[in-house]
């Protein structure tokens, strides 16, 4: 069988950014992105890269930028700084500050810098859109020792192409197409990520965390960013924009100063809750990364940490098994195996991340929680 290239890249957000800059040149790698580069095609047009992301770096993303050796510029930071969040459950009348050392993004600055780093031997393709996916023995009869590997159909533009790949790798978020139709069965639940962004009109700019489960089982969110003020919350698929109305009036009595409506804007965003839920690919050849394989913190929907775990680790499954590229190249099962053997770490701390998310989530645990004032900081 004849391939076009070995790997084939689906996705440049973190997850799949770090991949093709970790990727040995040993293989031909190609990798599809369906945000463009010409971000000034109109004004306001962002070029896919905006999304409801409330753009906080973590410590545990910090720290794998670290071991990584990377340095973040300047320009993805963004004002204000904020050292404390301000959390409040609407349904206590509870309000605590507790102490958080995340870095305030450009998260479309944050994407672009780290596809800057993917290095000349990865083909990007951007403004690309994965159309299917299929493995290449559907297409081959009975001579399914010849057809390993996938046809990958994928649109730019008004046109279409196939492209024959012997690996693909999913790293395309929470309504994965890679893991959608190559492994339908891999089910997770997902929420609608809705946020509205204002003119700050905030005398003081803060970042808060509110809960209040007639609004939402998972948690909301506000921000201040560069002039701007972001609300918005993971909501159910059924109502989301009523909830986000919802949240915008009960926030009114915690003095949010909300300014001009600037912009909506929504996703789909993955709840893992169950181990079963995790899904790193198949035994055929195809592997999931970050947000696509459910690496996403249930209690706190923290992903860039797990998408920058996750993509150094299948990376690694790779270089080490690529000994015999060109030519047949690794046994998909064999790399399936060392990935799920170098990511169980991951797996297992994102685990334990859903005994935390019950806790919060709760609101009897949770306002437990916060009367007791444990770890809570007392502003001056």
């Amino acid at each position: 069988m004849n391939f076009d290239y070995d790997i084939a890249i689906i996705g440049l957000g973190p997850a799949g950014s770090t991949f093709a800059r970790l990727i040995g040149e040993r293989y031909r790698v190609i990798a599809f992105d369906k945000k463009r580069q010409d971000c000034a095609v109109a004004p306001g047009d962002t070029a896919g890269f905006e999304k409801p992301c409330g753009g906080l770096l973590a410590p545990d993303a910090q720290l794998m930028l670290g071991r990584f050796g990377l340095t973040l510029p300047h320009e993805v930071l963004v004002d204000p700084q904020i050292f404390a969040v301000k959390t409040i459950d609407l349904q206590a009348g509870l309000t605590r500050y507790y102490q958080r050392f995340y870095l305030n993004c450009d998260r479309p600055a944050f994407d672009r810098w780290l596809m800057s780093l993917i290095p000349e031997h990865v083909d990007c393709h951007h403004g690309s859109r994965l159309v299917g996916v299929r493995p290449l023995e559907a297409y081959a009869g009975a001579d399914t020792a010849a057809a390993s590997g996938y046809l990958l159909r994928v649109a730019e533009g008004a046109a279409q192409r196939d492209v024959r790949v012997r690996w693909v790798v999913g790293a395309d978020g929470s309504f994965s197409p890679v893991r959608h139709q190559l492994m339908p069965a891999a089910a997770i639940k997902r929420y609608v990520a809705c946020q509205e962004v204002f003119a700050d009109e905030n005398e003081q700019p803060f970042y808060s965390v509110i809960f209040d489960n007639r609004i939402t089982p998972c948690y909301c969110w506000a921000l201040s960013k560069n002039g701007r003020f972001i609300l918005g919350g993971a909501f159910e698929h059924e109502d989301c924009r009523a909830r986000l109305a919802q949240l915008k009036t009960q926030v009114a009595a915690y003095g949010f100063c909300l300014g001009e409506s600037l912009q909506q804007q929504s996703c789909l965003v993955s709840w893992p809750t169950r181990p079963s839920e995790l899904c790193l690919g198949d035994l055929r050849g195809a592997f999931l990364v970050g947000e696509a394989a459910g690496f996403i913190s249930p209690s706190s929907l923290e992903g860039v940490s797990y998408a920058l775990d996750s993509a150094q680790l299948l990376a690694r499954a790779f270089n080490e098994q690529g000994d015999s590229v060109p030519g047949p190249g690794p046994d998909p099962a064999r790399l399936y195996q060392r990935y799920r053997q170098l990511s169980a770490p991951l797996r297992h701390k994102l685990i334990r991340k859903t005994g935390k998310a019950f806790v919060l989530y709760h609101p009897l645990l949770r306002r437990a929680v916060m009367q007791s004032g444990l770890s809570a900081i007392t502003p001056l």
